[in-house]
């Protein structure tokens, strides 16, 4: 039985020799791993440049979250309101919008507020040196019955046009009463988004 198996041993190897199949096999897992590397290289390469692009973003949105932080900190403090909490991780998100829908809703009143300060100073003017029915004057402007309604809105837009300094002159002299005193928060700089005095 031992000298069969020999010579079994001895026939395969002369047919299909053992090394050289062994060298074929190695060889072809090489490549294949090589390649697999190559692959693996490629993503990596790539998933790196993806990271790289989310991060320059995410640092972009860090730094504009910063300065709306910083813009809504500072408009909450001209108008005298309270700052926003942000104390709680959780609720930083929250806390900022929370502060901008009250920030909206406050200044809303508060150019209602002034609209009616105005109008009321504006009448109060009229008192003060003018001899007109107050009752009349607080139902708006007074229309000539017998010119037609494009005559008197053409008269309507002449006041108002004659107004326009005066009215400007009035304004400035009742701006303490009515808006928040002035900050800088770097926005606006240069003169944008101011008026001209």
């Amino acid at each position: 039985m031992v000298g069969e198996n020999t010579a079994l041993e001895e026939s395969i190897r002369g047919t299909f020799p053992l090394s050289s199949f062994f060298s074929e096999v190695c060889w072809v897992l090489s490549n294949f791993f090589v390649l697999v590397l190559a692959g693996l290289k490629d993503e990596q390469l790539a998933t790196q440049v993806e990271a790289c692009s989310i991060k320059t973003q995410l640092e972009g949105e860090v730094a504009i979250n910063g300065r709306l932080r910083t813009a809504i900190g500072d408009l909450s403090a001209s108008w005298e309101l309270e700052p926003v909490d942000e104390s709680k991780e959780e609720a930083r998100g929250d806390a900022l919008v929370d502060q901008l829908c009250y920030l909206g809703a406050t200044l809303r009143d508060r150019v209602r507020d002034a609209l009616h300060i105005g109008v009321k100073r504006a009448m109060a003017v009229v008192c003060s040196g003018f001899s007109y029915d107050m009752e009349v004057v607080s139902h708006g402007f007074v229309t000539d019955i017998s010119k037609t309604d494009a005559e008197n809105e053409e008269n309507l837009h002449s006041m108002n046009n004659d107004a326009e300094v005066p009215g400007e002159r009035l304004a400035k002299l009742f701006e303490p009463e009515v808006l928040p005193p002035e900050t800088s928060s770097g926005v606006g700089e240069g003169g944008e988004g101011r008026d001209a005095d």
